[in-house]
Formats: C-alpha cells, sequence, structure tokens
C-alpha cells in the first residue's frame, strides 16, 4: 500500500466500529489463492462460491466457481489488516467508487452467505447491469425468506434478481415458484 492510500485509509476510515467488510479486487482467476493467503495472514476474508453445473458432451460436473469474478471480501478491523490484504500476492487494489472505498454491510455479507449456502438455489451469478423492469415479489421461505425480489422469465423458470446496493451488482439466482409470494408489492 502506498503512502497515498494509508491516508486516503485513515481519513475515510477512523475505525469508529470495530471492523468493516472492504471489496479487495484481485488478479483474474486467482480468487481462491488470494483469500486462502488473506487467511494464513491472519485476517479475515469471505469468498463467495457459487455452485454451477457445466455440461460437456462426455459428461456433467458440478463446480464452485467465485460469485464476483476477482473480488474477495476482507473484513478490515485495523489498518494493519488492511495493509496485510492488500499486501497478499495476487491482490490489485481495494474496490473505490470515487474518494470512498466500498464497504459491504455485515447484513449484506450475511445475505450473500445465505444465497451460497442454500443448495436449492442453481446458477447463482452476478451481474452489474441494473434489474429490468418486472414485478417485485417477496420470498416466503427458503434461506431468502423476508427479501424483496424481482421476477424474471427465463427457459420457464422463475428467476429472482437481489439487489446488493454496496457492490453496485445484482444477484440472479433460479428458485422454485413457491418461494415466491402469491401477491405482487405495490410500490
Amino acid at each position: 500500500m502506498g503512502l497515498r492510500e494509508a491516508k486516503l485509509y485513515q481519513k475515510t476510515n477512523t475505525m469508529k466500529t470495530t471492523s468493516k467488510w472492504h471489496v479487495l479486487y484481485v488478479n483474474y482467476r486467482w480468487e481462491k489463492k488470494v483469500h486462502e493467503r488473506i487467511q494464513e495472514a491472519g485476517v479475515e476474508s469471505f469468498l463467495p462460491l457459487a455452485k454451477t453445473v457445466r455440461v460437456w458432451s462426455d459428461r456433467k460436473k458440478v463446480l464452485l466457481e467465485p460469485l464476483f469474478k476477482s473480488y474477495v471480501f476482507v473484513n478490515v478491523k485495523s489498518p494493519m489488516d488492511f495493509h496485510k490484504a492488500l499486501s497478499v500476492d495476487g491482490a490489485c487494489a481495494y474496490v473505490q467508487f470515487g474518494r470512498e472505498y466500498a464497504i459491504v454491510r455485515d447484513h449484506e455479507i450475511e445475505q450473500i452467505k445465505l444465497l451460497v449456502g442454500d443448495d436449492e438455489i442453481l446458477d447463482l451469478t452476478a451481474c452489474t447491469e441494473l434489474p429490468a423492469v418486472g414485478e417485485e415479489r417477496r420470498i416466503i421461505c427458503g434461506a431468502l425468506e423476508g427479501l424483496k425480489c424481482e421476477v424474471l422469465k427465463a427457459k420457464n423458470a422463475n428467476k429472482i434478481l437481489v439487489r446488493i446496493d454496496s457492490l453496485q451488482q445484482n444477484l440472479v439466482a433460479t428458485i422454485p415458484s413457491y418461494y415466491l409470494d402469491k401477491k405482487a408489492l405495490t410500490a
């Protein structure tokens, strides 16, 4: 970390709370390596892995792939943690929006953990596009119970879009249609 980054971190993060989840941008396809190395350095990190079914001409295989390409979440509790994570081989920079570091709230991290931990959710993907105009519903069962979502139709499967504001990205997951409330939410 350079002197400029250290000063900016100290100005924008006075450590009033015990910890903050930062988004660390890493080299392409290095997410798992960087996540392991950050943990070896004694810093808490989170790498959401989504189950993806890959089909080849001779077989099908379920793979665990990073939900957010080139991102690892780091729970920064001190300036030393900030520096340790950034010093790991494969780490590039902390994600910033303007002059502010991207901070993901604890409850958003918990929601992501619920999404990747639910075995009934298939083909979970992340995208940066804004949600398409559609009907808003509330999920009434499963790990995502209580969340509002926007319903999309694709290949006769109901898909939900969950907006994670801190990341400025959307999560798309295939869930059973009975997970959704039968009534649409009104604005």
